[in-house]
């Protein structure tokens, strides 16, 4: 089996890139390194069995090429992070909507299976908890540019089911729900290795907002697994599913157990949201993925706990 993985350098696509490597199967990775790094991938660097392009999803000549070379696409590049999809709005959109297009129109073409990474963020401001993969979105206004990437990986979504449903393109779609694990930058604004970072670093870890709006991590480990078992089964063709889990925790909480674990003397302090990105910002306050489905179609049950993770990015952190 041949997988071609876009944003395999990054940080979900270097953990799956390294778990087909190891269950013996050929990897092609496609990566321009706008939030993904080599290093990510250094230590795989040597596999006959990895082949790494360093090169944009829109550059189709090439596309076409890798495509028609793998099996299965696991598309995974994307615009990913709130400070990245603030400060780059035109990044976000050409990158999450002109490359998805690219990538759904030659797999089309050759009729590879696709798996697109969606995020829990096409749920928007809803408030309708726990999201169902069938719940409506609700998006804030066009002139907040912090909805375009929700707003794009929307259209994502609707085009890759498009090509399901009119060209018979076999489509599955993932919304990871805040994945988190070692290699996680904090660069474009993940809280959970920027927690950590802040701790070492005796650094105030800084929450931003009140600290009460909650979220559920999941271990990229256990997100990898899924992706895998989904692209494995043919029930999931044309199928949308969430992947996260169910345990809550509010940011504040977060903050406390990371310095906690650290034993860190770092204060938590408390940024306004106007001060912490831009004037209007708006956040969801709960984000609480239903994983009925998944768990129903492959038996996903999410195996490693928050404490763990942390510990994971702790270790990878001090090294």
């Amino acid at each position: 089996m041949v997988s071609l993985i876009t944003g395999g350098a990054g940080f979900v696509g270097s953990h799956l890139t390294e778990s087909l490597l190891k269950k013996g199967h050929k990897v092609i990775i496609v990566d321009n390194l706008s939030t993904g790094k080599l290093e990510n991938i250094k230590h795989l660097r040597d596999n006959p069995d990895l082949s790494v392009h360093i090169d944009t999803i829109l550059n189709e000549p090439l596309m076409t090429e890798l495509i028609q070379e793998c099996d299965v696409v696991y598309h995974l590049a994307a615009a990913v992070g709130v400070r990245l999809i603030i400060e780059n709005p035109v990044e976000t959109i050409e990158t999450n909507i002109i490359g998805t297009e690219i990538v759904l129109k030659l797999a089309n073409r050759y009729k590879k299976r696709t798996l697109i990474a969606s995020t829990s963020e096409v749920y928007g401001k809803s408030d309708n908890i726990p999201f169902q993969e069938d719940n409506d979105s609700v998006f804030g206004p066009t002139i907040k540019s912090r909805w375009s990437y929700a707003c794009s990986k929307a259209i994502d979504e609707f085009l890759g089911l498009a090509y399901y449903h009119e060209k018979k393109l076999p489509i599955i779609i993932a919304r990871l729900f805040n994945t988190v694990g070692p290699r996680q930058t904090g660069r474009y604004g993940m809280v959970v290795p920027n927690f950590v970072q802040q701790a070492l670093l005796k650094h105030p870890i800084t929450v931003f907002g009140d600290g009460k709006q909650s979220r559920c991590f999941t271990n990229v480990s256990d997100v990898v697994w899924g992706l895998q078992e989904l692209m494995k089964k043919e029930e999931a063709i044309g199928q949308v599913f969430n992947i996260g889990t169910g345990d809550e925790i509010t940011i504040e909480d977060l903050a406390k157990l990371v310095k906690e674990m650290t034993e860190s003397d770092s204060e938590i302090q408390y940024i306004p949201y106007d001060e912490a990105y831009v004037s209007g910002f708006e956040d969801m306050r709960r984000r609480v993925p239903d994983i009925t489905k998944i768990s129903n179609y492959i038996g996903y049950s999410p195996q490693i706990d928050l404490r763990t993770t942390i510990q994971q990015i702790i270790e990878y952190y001090k090294k």
